[in-house]
């Protein structure tokens, strides 16, 4: 199976190359720089240059023709402005699904944020990026041609991955090492069961797989 990942070179998405590379996946990341690709090779996936942010549908669709799964794991990062968040949070997440749906792409997953909602107040940088992830969602939802999930993890940590977690539709507010997220989001990969729901993700105390089949049978 063939797995693309939007935003490859993401602190999530590298720890997702890895994990589905070590299973045998074919794996390839979307990358703006060509000086990450390196960084993609050694956790086994394939660098595929190219910029979200000026990319025309069918310049994405060609590079999803053939895959089995897309995951749009992109976002503009902590240190960008609002207008990023616009460009990426939620454009780039809308040109993607819908260049997944284009390219006959059945299963999709994307990263989304706890709180993201399209009607959420406020003008600080962080409103519009929880607005911005809400419209994205909000599109991806919409789209009838996709077998979507869609993944809303709490707080992100850099602590090392405990395998155990909380995965419902709320959870309530809480942290979650990427290892985790990367984990979570691996099994919901191989669970087409899942397709139709957003879920929100933090710590807890039970198992990746477990967690994941007690959604995917609710």
């Amino acid at each position: 199976m063939r797995f693309v990942i939007a935003g490859g070179h993401g602190q999530i998405a590298l720890r997702l190359e890895r994990v589905l590379s070590a299973r045998g996946y074919e794996v390839a990341g979307i990358i703006r720089s060509p000086e990450q690709g390196d960084d993609l090779r050694q956790v086994g996936a394939e660098p595929i240059l190219l910029d979200l942010e000026s990319a025309s549908l069918e310049q994405v669709a060609a590079y999803l023709q053939g895959a089995d799964a897309a995951v749009f794991a992109a976002g503009a990062g902590p240190g960008s402005g609002a207008a990023r968040k616009e460009t990426v949070d939620k454009a780039a997440a809308v040109l993607f699904a819908d260049a997944a749906a284009r390219a006959g792409v059945r299963r999709f997953l994307i990263v989304s944020s706890m709180g993201a909602d399209p009607n959420h107040p406020g003008d600080d940088v962080f409103d519009v990026y929880l607005r911005a992830k809400g419209e994205a969602d909000a599109h991806v939802s919409r789209q009838e041609a996709l077998e979507w999930t869609i993944l809303r993890p709490g707080a992100l940590t850099n602590d090392a991955g405990t395998g155990l977690v909380r995965l419902e539709a709320h959870t309530g507010r809480g942290a979650i090492p990427r290892d985790d997220v990367a984990a979570v989001l691996a099994e919901l990969l191989e669970t087409p069961a899942t397709a139709g729901l957003t879920l929100e993700l933090i710590g807890g105390s039970t198992p990746v797989s477990v967690a994941v089949k007690s959604v995917a049978g609710n």
